[in-house]
């Protein structure tokens, strides 16, 4: 199917009888044609016409209700305002990023739901931004306010060079940046996903992926609905509360492509351990991608071989590769065919070494994620420009007409540039046999757990601690080969006994678990933070020190600061504590819990955070999102909300 922007492709495919559903609990699915979509999406602009917004102006979508979240985003797309997606976010850091990116934007304005906007004041009244806050909600609408849309306002003019929408980068802290993508950008790269995917009508999809992540929005909403092709928008909470939803539901729909990170295949088969499904027929299934995080083969067979004998087949397994700069798609592996993977020896995967394979049971395992697709050239360079040849590891760089122009509010550059210049993604990998494979990440950004985080963030939040200096903090992501995640390692410039560092280490694990719901797996005490002669830390020096057991004698002196914290027996308890500690204990691998305890600093963790709450909506049905145990983040706090809610 041929179009050159957004709205021209969805008219194309009005006429088609394909519905999107729409769905939180993976059963009762809103149902409605590309036709209505597009008659709502009027109907919508007419309503943001009359508060004001014109073409060329922003509008910050940051709400949890997908069919509102849908129904905006057509709105801007027919009327030439441009949309930009944010996730609301459960920790502090990440609702700030909100007010980060208003004060960023031109001439934005904010369309959210009531809930999402009531944490947004709760957290401008913490920072006391209350002046920011009031300019902010002058500009903000309210999904619950728009209740008539059956007065359609005119499409305005679209070209294919305009502004499409501005995808923010996805980790969770610092100043963010916008990727802006084109009409022209998202229409090549989707229709070479078309081509990838050997896409048919046949073909029907299902997503629990957030609508405001790359994967979610271009991957299973925009390709699928410009292809004309039935599609399944499954709630991001729903699935996190309960994965085993997601299959239940591509039964259900008949779905025949999927998707989802590393991490979200580990949280499915945690909880299929734990509810037994014995209905499941997934041999209509064609196609799973696996992407957005680092693939784990280990993770990718534990898959395979657990749903083999409900129909999956072994060839659904499609690991790729892509990110927002690229309109997502960079490689795609070839369709119907069993993924691949390659053993590489430990000790060869340094930038400029030439890969060595091999069969020993400490080799890496590094998964193949397909060729690049047809408009998007790919090249392994020294990072200077100068191309190496198969097999040798270096610098992934991009370029094609589906490559972003720039971010937003900067002049285009070679980070960022067009159609006739290198992007430097900030990954690391190589070729073999035609095929790209990812061994790392050259840029300081940590996967942990399906979200990213930029270390020099996570260092200026530790930086906050009296006890730690500015530039005394270095923050390192551990390669796990089980998880395919990484394990955060904070190295702290530290002269006294191991004594004192202790505590250092426990707050430490406590505002980056608080501020930014970052588990933190090991605090290393150094006596010297290595850096370039311009000023740059050396995380490499570090990391590699770490993996070759340099600090091993330290942290046997450091039990405390090296692992999880244990706490004393607990106080007299309610009867909401006493329910609340023993669903924590049966989570926390034995780590004792006193009622005032700060769960971050004894070693919660996302998946953690989501067993603890799936285990606790059971006892109070309805009454606790994820979002509060950030903001009641003790045993007392948290039943004491409790009460509250339960009072209401």
């Amino acid at each position: 199917m041929t179009f050159s922007t957004l709205p021209e492709g969805l008219e194309a495919v009005c006429p088609k009888n394909s519905r999107i559903r729409i769905t939180t609990d993976g059963r009762d699915a809103e149902s409605f044609t590309f036709s209505q979509l597009r008659a709502r999406a009027l109907g919508l602009l007419h309503c943001l016409h009359d508060r004001g917004l014109k073409q060329g102006d922003e509008l910050i979508l940051c709400t949890l209700n997908n069919k509102a979240f849908v129904d905006a985003f057509w709105a801007c797309q027919l009327g030439g305002i441009i949309p930009v997606p944010i996730a609301p976010g459960i920790s502090e850091e990440q609702r700030g990023k909100l007010f980060r990116i208003f004060r960023q934007l031109q001439r934005p304005y904010l369309y959210t739901d009531h809930q999402t906007g009531s944490r947004i004041r709760a957290l401008a009244d913490r920072l006391e931004i209350g002046e920011e806050y009031q300019r902010l909600k002058a500009r903000t609408i309210l999904t619950e306010n728009i209740t008539d849309l059956d007065h359609p306002a005119e499409p305005a003019s679209t070209k294919p060079e305009d502004t499409a929408f501005i995808q923010y980068s996805s980790g969770s802290t610092g100043e963010p940046k916008g990727i802006v993508l084109t009409h022209e950008n998202l229409a090549v790269n989707i229709r070479d996903i078309h081509e990838a995917t050997r896409l048919s009508d046949d073909d029907s999809s299902l997503s629990w992926m957030p609508l405001t992540h790359d994967m979610g929005l271009i991957g299973f909403h925009l390709a699928m609905l410009l292809r004309g092709l039935d599609h399944t928008i499954l709630s991001t909470e729903a699935f996190i509360r309960r994965p085993t939803i997601w299959l239940r539901a591509a039964c259900r729909e008949k779905s025949t492509l999927l998707c989802s990170p590393n991490f979200g295949y580990r949280l499915f088969l945690k909880a299929f351990d734990r509810w037994q499904i014995e209905d499941l027929d997934l041999s209509r299934v064609r196609l799973i991608f696996n992407g957005a995080e680092p693939v784990s083969a280990i993770v990718c067979e534990e898959f395979l071989d657990r749903l083999s004998p409900y129909g999956l087949a072994r060839s659904t397994m499609a690991p790729v590769y892509g990110l927002a700069e690229a309109s997502l798609a960079v490689s795609f592996p070839v369709p119907d065919e069993h993924y691949r993977s390659v053993r590489v020896r430990r000790d060869s995967l340094g930038l400029g070494q030439s890969i060595v394979e091999s069969r020993d049971k400490d080799a890496v395992e590094i998964v193949d994620v397909g060729k690049p697709v047809e408009h998007c050239s790919v090249r392994i360079t020294d990072g200077r420009g100068n191309a190496y040849s198969e097999g040798r590891i270096g610098s992934i760089e991009i370029r094609g007409p589906n490559v972003t122009r720039g971010y937003y509010g900067e002049q285009p550059s070679r980070e960022a540039s067009s159609i006739d210049r290198w992007l430097h993604t900030g990954d690391v990998g190589f070729f073999r046999q035609g095929s790209l494979y990812i061994t790392g990440r050259m840029k300081d950004i940590l996967f942990v757990n399906g979200q990213n985080y930029y270390a020099h963030d996570l260092e200026t939040l530790a930086s906050e601690l009296d006890e730690i200096d500015t530039g005394k903090v270095v923050v390192c992501g551990i390669p796990d080969d089980i998880s395919g995640s990484e394990n955060v390692a904070v190295f702290v410039m530290h002269l006294g006994t191991p004594d004192e560092f202790v505590p250092m280490a426990a707050e430490v694990r406590r505002i980056l678990g608080e501020r930014a719901g970052v588990e933190i797996h090991r605090v290393i005490p150094v006596t010297d933070i290595p850096k370039t002669t311009s000023g740059k830390i050396k995380r490499y020096e570090l990391r590699q020190a770490y993996l070759t057991g340099d600090y091993d004698e330290i942290l046997r002196d450091l039990p405390s600061a090296a692992g999880p914290l244990e706490t004393g027996a607990g106080d007299d308890l309610s009867r909401i504590e006493s329910t609340l500690l023993e669903i924590c204990a049966s989570s926390l691998d034995g780590i004792k819990l006193h009622r005032q305890d700060n769960f971050f600093e004894i070693g919660m963790n996302s998946l953690k955070l989501v067993e603890i709450h799936e285990l606790i909506d059971q006892h109070f049905p309805g009454q606790l999102q994820v979002s509060d145990i950030f903001d009641h983040p003790t045993l007392a706090e948290l039943a004491s909300f409790l009460e509250r809610e339960r009072s209401a």
